[in-house]
């Protein structure tokens, strides 16, 4: 199967494109679009993570769940959503957390594309959802792909920064190797959870400070 993704991510994830459970993802997804239901992000964009953080670039893994349900939101970036589309609940806690850590302004936008571009892979554990409907794709055979992908950068790369905020994302650590890469692990983001250890991780100074040991570029997480 001829997936349009990175170069670099196709070399490191071939097997797993004419692996039986990869097919029957495009052929549900395939199914549920002749049907006329509405898939998010755009078919285009569902390996938007991938070709704007080659694998080669990758520095920062941040872990979501499966992409926005609503009209316009998914890009195929986790937590990010387009220019001139409002930051969701959980993004704009992200960025109190940010103003709170390294006093960074609370951005306009809620793009995070710049982020991705400097090394941040913003994946998402499920890669499509139908429209307004929040997790109808969770057990479609994304999780078997992404599961992959966190255990290919664990096992092929070295000093990545985990970051894994919530219960979902933290059963992904098994995946990762703590004797070569960073896990930092936080509450998750939303509104019913970011008071519970999210706000005050001082993740996003935290990453940077272990790049820097690493020998590495910091992130600059300005968006403005």
């Amino acid at each position: 199967m001829d997936v349009k993704i990175e170069e670099a991510w196709k070399n490191v994830l071939h097997a797993e494109f004419s692996k039986p459970y990869f097919q029957q993802a495009v052929t549900f997804i395939k199914t549920e679009k002749a049907q006329g239901k509405i898939i998010y992000p755009p078919g285009q964009l569902i390996f938007n993570a991938f070709n704007t953080t080659p694998f080669d670039n990758v520095k920062v893994v941040l872990l979501g769940q499966d992409p926005y349900h609503g009209y316009g939101q998914a890009h195929g970036l986790s937590f990010s959503v387009p220019d001139g589309v409002n930051p969701p609940p959980s993004l704009i806690n992200i960025f109190k957390e940010l103003n709170k850590d390294i006093g960074m302004p609370i951005p306009k936008t809620g793009n995070l594309a710049k982020w991705a571009q400097q090394g941040v892979l913003l994946l998402n554990a499920v890669l499509t959802v139908r429209a307004n409907e929040p997790a109808s794709h969770a057990k479609i055979g994304w999780m078997e792909f992404t599961n992959s992908v966190i255990s290919k950068i664990s096992g092929e790369k070295e000093g990545v920064v985990f970051l894994l905020w919530g219960r979902f994302a933290q059963e992904k650590q098994e995946l990762i190797d703590e004797t070569k890469h960073q896990v930092l692990k936080a509450a998750h983001p939303s509104p019913f959870s970011a008071d519970k250890g999210f706000f005050g991780c001082k993740h996003f100074s935290k990453t940077n400070n272990y790049l820097v040991k690493q020998g590495k570029d910091p992130i600059d997480w300005l968006l403005d």
